[in-house]
């Protein structure tokens, strides 16, 4: 991964702890950075690969180790790379190290470019991939999900590229997804995070109130009438607006609280395969889609 570097470049390193309590080695590349060609390529969106996974029954979510240090780095590159560290020796690496402003484009459009040809099956997003099947073709979903899983492994072995097994699923009729649970009946919230709503305590401090309605937003697109309910709340963060925690505003906690912790809704998720009626209002530029009556 690394080697001994003899290079004039030279960029500080230091490590950050993992939610697992282990340690990710991070190097500071500010100058290498700002020199740097920036990337355009474009980051998935989470809805897009949301919807086109409605309508599979069974789903498969395999995390890749240690994702940049599957790439390796251009020779002439590799110097540009080199690191201080506090035993006195100047390292340089072989494969992409954490840091560099393209490396996130980079993965991703490795990632992206070789599952591409699978995109009925898989979705990609950095180094999580989402195998999901549905029954067809005479098969049932278990069988066409095998079929997606050999030709998902069998890309993986041809490009080198590791998962970590003990963090993939297989075969699941649900899966964690980007910060939320995915499955046959849609899309729900993680209940982790309704619980860490749940439990705030009241708000004393402007301050304290724009925390918790930044992870209350999290549920925005589970909640109706979000905007509305939160109104009384949102009012106190108003430019110039006089901090007073009344009782429309303590209903208006409660309320969040009492609904975020006895319930995790579901979001359905559109469907190619199911007719759709979109509403557009004239005064609104917004939309809505519903799913045909009886098709859920």
């Amino acid at each position: 991964m690394v080697r001994e570097s003899k290079s004039p470049h030279s960029s500080p390193t230091f490590c950050v702890r993992k939610p697992n309590g282990k340690w990710r080695m991070v190097h500071a590349f500010n100058k290498l950075n700002a020199a740097t060609i920036p990337a355009s390529t474009p980051i998935p969106r989470k809805d897009v690969l949301q919807n086109n996974m409605a309508g599979c029954t069974i789903f498969s979510a395999l995390d890749m180790v240690d994702g940049y240090y599957q790439l390796l780095m251009r020779e002439s590159d590799i110097p540009l790379t080199a690191v201080s560290t506090p035993s006195g020796v100047l390292w340089e690496w072989l494969v992409m190290p954490q840091g560099l402003s393209k490396a996130p484009a980079t993965f991703n459009r490795l990632v992206t470019q070789l599952f591409r040809p699978m995109r009925q099956f898989v979705q990609a997003y950095f180094d999580d991939i989402f195998v999901h099947s549905r029954a067809s073709e005479g098969k049932t979903a278990v069988e066409a999900h095998l079929g997606h899983l050999r030709e998902v492994l069998l890309c993986m072995r041809e490009n080198r590229l590791y998962a970590n097994i003990n963090k993939c699923i297989f075969g699941a009729e649900e899966i964690p997804f980007l910060g939320c649970f995915l499955g046959k009946d849609g899309v729900r919230a993680d209940p982790e995070k309704v619980c860490a709503i749940a439990q705030w305590p009241v708000p004393v401090l402007q301050k304290d109130l724009r925390k918790w309605l930044g992870l209350a937003n999290y549920l925005h697109k589970f909640s109706a009438n979000y905007a509305e309910m939160a109104r009384p709340l949102t009012n106190l963060l108003k430019k110039d607006a006089v901090w007073s925690w009344t009782s429309e505003a303590q209903q208006a906690f409660e309320a969040f609280r009492a609904l975020r912790s006895w319930r995790c809704p579901m979001r359905s998720a559109p469907s190619a395969w199911y007719a759709m009626h979109l509403t557009l209002p004239s005064a609104v530029p917004c939309c809505r889609w519903m799913p045909k009556a009886g098709k859920g």
